[in-house]
């Protein structure tokens, strides 16, 4: 098994300091590492050049930073030209990367949900009728804005169109370039617990920890994750990340599904613990 991330920019011999505990952690278990060229993978260099260094063959995962679905895809066909062959493909890389891909298999986990395809006003105003009166929270396929909540991420009042697209205006100028797919809206929930992230290898659920943006605060002891996240198992993603919170009523709802490849890890968990997961599933 193969493990591949990113190389550090100014020592491209090195692995990325941010993912260099986890290199270390998988030569440690018997894996093989190979860098990737991050920024070749994401501008005019191309998928070939970002490659170049991998010389070993075989199955592999990614653990790295964000691609495009279609840069991802890119890398994909580079290194199969390599003989390896990431073991998630770019089908199952964009359905998890991308929140279309998955919110129809956990809609009853997650907020109500609409988007649109491109950032036309007139689609954004559909997509507002569509999720009816109330709060919203509007993101992209990818991201939101959520730093920057009053100004581009939360909708007091769906119905108000002037006011709603002044928030999606300010969001389209923040993504700039990295507007990913359309505008999505969805339904404002209050939650109020932070974040827990799950790590999902094969449909298991392989680790729980905090989420990298509240790393000091452990998840609950008492709930079982693996059992109300069922419904993902039914995905067939190799390895994803779903971030939950606790809404004030007392569920626990699905926030975010993401492809695990590069999904941050929180500084508290340890670097082991993923990647021995990685490493157990690497004959699916």
């Amino acid at each position: 098994m193969l493990l591949l991330v990113p190389a550090d920019v100014l020592r491209p011999r090195r692995a990325d300091d941010h993912f260099a505990a986890e290199a270390e952690a998988a030569r440690a278990l018997g894996m093989d590492v190979a860098l990737i060229d991050h920024n070749a993978s994401t501008g005019s260099g191309g998928a070939e050049e970002a490659v170049r260094a991998v010389r070993t063959g075989g199955a592999a995962w990614y653990r790295g930073w964000m691609l495009r679905s279609a840069e991802y895809a890119a890398l994909a066909a580079a290194l199969r030209r390599r003989d390896v062959t990431l073991r998630t493909t770019p089908e199952q890389y964009r359905r998890a990367h991308e929140l279309p891909g998955w919110y129809a298999a956990l809609t009853d986990l997650t907020p109500r949900t609409v988007w649109t395809v491109g950032d036309d006003r007139a689609d954004f105003d559909c997509a507002r009728g569509e999720l009816g009166s109330g709060p919203a929270v509007l993101r992209d396929y990818t991201k939101s804005m959520k730093h920057y909540w009053a100004e581009a991420a939360f909708i007091p009042e769906s119905d108000d169109a002037d006011s709603a697209w002044h928030v999606a205006q300010r969001f389209r100028e923040l993504r700039g370039e990295d507007m990913a797919g359309g505008f999505v809206l969805r339904r404002f929930e209050h939650f109020v617990s932070a974040e827990v992230r799950t790590w999902w290898v094969d449909g298991e659920c392989v680790a729980i920890g905090p989420h990298p943006d509240t790393p000091q605060d452990p998840p609950p002891a008492d709930v079982d994750f693996a059992t109300l996240g069922r419904p993902i198992a039914g995905l067939g993603f190799p390895f994803v990340t779903v971030d939950f919170a606790l809404r004030a009523d007392g569920m626990w709802r699905v926030i975010e599904l993401g492809d695990g490849q590069v999904s941050d890890r929180p500084r508290t968990m340890p670097p082991e613990t993923l990647i021995a997961a990685l490493g157990a599933g690497s004959s699916g």
